[in-house]
């Protein structure tokens, strides 16, 4: 859709993520896990600029973009996606998640690191609106993985002059029942968001709301990118 409407569009798989070819007992930290974010930034043109779209876990890996290549970047949304702050550690709002939803993010990471009943808590939380084709199609290409929680909680605060100087816009999902609503608006409250717009999709608002999603990009990029 992005591209129908003359878009240019990226979509990059992290570390032993998707159809990248590293294991995930070769990625330790998060850094690791962001290489091809970090590469794919540094590799761009001198004076070209793009707008990063994070989502869920994925905001951490923009914002660590942002942090080293905040001239490169002309604007960053988060789709219900966890957007840290410069007064804490990157870890601070995942320490919030497991903190103010104990069992579902003992589900989550649960399922994260193994397949065992993984379609069923999905279906219960990220994947609740969503079609049984698309539940079916993210269990079969589901893979391993981590929330580098101990990673993040050693990694150095972002700054307001770099992380700081990047444009946000924030996407809330108001039908998520694993980043609830809740939690998205604190984020927000946590930083200086340009704007929010609201659209009732669940965690996979990609499968959920596309249509919705797709315009809430385009209006964004529009107005500030």
């Amino acid at each position: 859709m992005l591209e129908a409407a003359g878009q240019s569009v990226t979509a990059l798989d992290m570390s032993a993520s998707g159809v990248n070819t590293k294991t995930l007992e070769e990625v330790v930290t998060f850094d690791q896990y962001n290489e091809p974010l970090i590469e794919f930034m540094a590799n761009l043109a001198e004076n070209e600029k793009v707008v990063l779209v994070a989502h869920s876990l994925g905001g951490l890996n923009v914002a660590f973009a942002m942090e080293k290549f905040p001239e490169k970047i002309s604007l960053a949304v988060f789709v219900t996606a966890f957007l840290p702050d410069t007064e804490h550690r990157p870890s601070y709002m995942l320490e919030k998640f497991i903190e103010n939803s104990p069992a579902v993010a003992d589900g989550w990471q649960s399922v994260v690191s193994s397949t065992a009943g993984y379609e069923a808590f999905m279906k219960s939380t990220a994947f609740n609106l969503a079609s049984p084709e698309d539940l079916s199609l993210q269990t079969l290409l589901k893979r391993s993985g981590s929330l580098f929680l101990e990673s993040l909680a050693k990694a150095n605060k972002f700054t307001k002059e770099k992380f700081g100087s990047v444009v946000r816009d924030y996407v809330v999902c108001t039908q998520d029942l694993l980043v609830v609503p809740s939690l998205q608006r604190f984020m927000i409250e946590h930083n200086e968001v340009k704007e929010v717009m609201e659209i009732p999709a669940d965690h996979m608002a990609i499968a959920s709301r596309p249509k919705e999603l797709c315009q809430c990009l385009l209006e964004f990029a529009r107005k500030h990118a």
